[in-house]
């Protein structure tokens, strides 16, 4: 039954096909970590941390460049029933590597990775509760501890040039019961016919598209609504970025 406060036509919530759920960017929650940031999508919490190592891939030895990547993992009770550590089962899941992946290759797409020297940044994504974007929301706060640690490297001299070039955020959108709604919570999520993650640049730049239809496929004028809500959503999110490093 519907809420009494709850019109018709808006999503569970109350919110429009256009509106995020509520986001903050807290930077600086870890202390020890060169960047870090808590990101909240709605209830979707997860902590980001940046740590700098003085060392870069054994791949890129002798070219001075550096590298960033990622890892991603989510507690056990990130979600309504415990999961078992992927450390205790002794491999990680194929979920779990493609979402890293996919945060290091946003993350990279706006450094210039020559300026770092050899050294390598990791970003470290846990995932302290889920509901929905979790990858979108690491990618988004990513971002920020990313934008910390180049600031520490600056502070010491170890890089004296810009590092990044350009800001970097994510957020999901779908087609649930015919409607395209940007943002989508795990309850939208699970039920959307079609799912879509989006990665753009501050500029507006495309990183990278996920997009799958869960029933029916979904047509090139639906695609382009859902980019269009995810511009709108992404414009937001580097707006909050931009607020919270200054």
């Amino acid at each position: 039954m519907r809420p009494t406060n709850e019109m018709p036509g808006l999503r569970p919530g109350g919110r429009t096909p256009d509106q995020m759920r509520s986001v903050s960017l807290t930077p600086g929650f870890a202390r020890h970590a060169e960047g870090s940031c808590l990101v909240k999508f709605g209830d979707t919490h997860v902590l980001v941390t940046a740590s700098l190592e003085e060392k870069a891939p054994p791949f890129l030895k002798g070219t001075g460049k550096g590298w960033v990547t990622a890892e991603y993992g989510m507690l056990p009770r990130s979600t309504h029933d415990r999961m078992k550590r992927e450390a205790a089962a002794g491999k990680q899941s194929g979920r779990t590597q493609e979402i890293q992946r996919l945060v290091g290759r946003s993350l990279r797409a706006i450094c210039d990775l020559s300026v770092l020297g050899e050294r390598q940044i990791v970003i470290d994504c846990d995932v302290l509760q889920a509901d929905g974007g979790t990858r979108t929301a690491a990618i988004t706060g990513g971002f920020v501890a990313l934008h910390q640690c180049i600031g520490f490297m600056k502070k010491v001299g170890m890089v004296t040039v810009p590092v990044i070039r350009d800001h970097v955020a994510a957020v999901s959108c779908g087609i649930v019961r015919g409607q395209p709604v940007l943002d989508l919570d795990y309850d939208e999520d699970s039920t959307a016919e079609t799912d879509a993650n989006f990665v753009l640049t501050g500029t507006g730049g495309l990183v990278e598209i996920q997009g799958t239809a869960e029933g029916a496929p979904f047509t090139e004028d639906q695609l382009v609504d859902l980019l269009r809500l995810a511009r709108k959503g992404i414009g937001e999110l580097v707006v909050l970025q931009k607020q919270v490093l200054a």
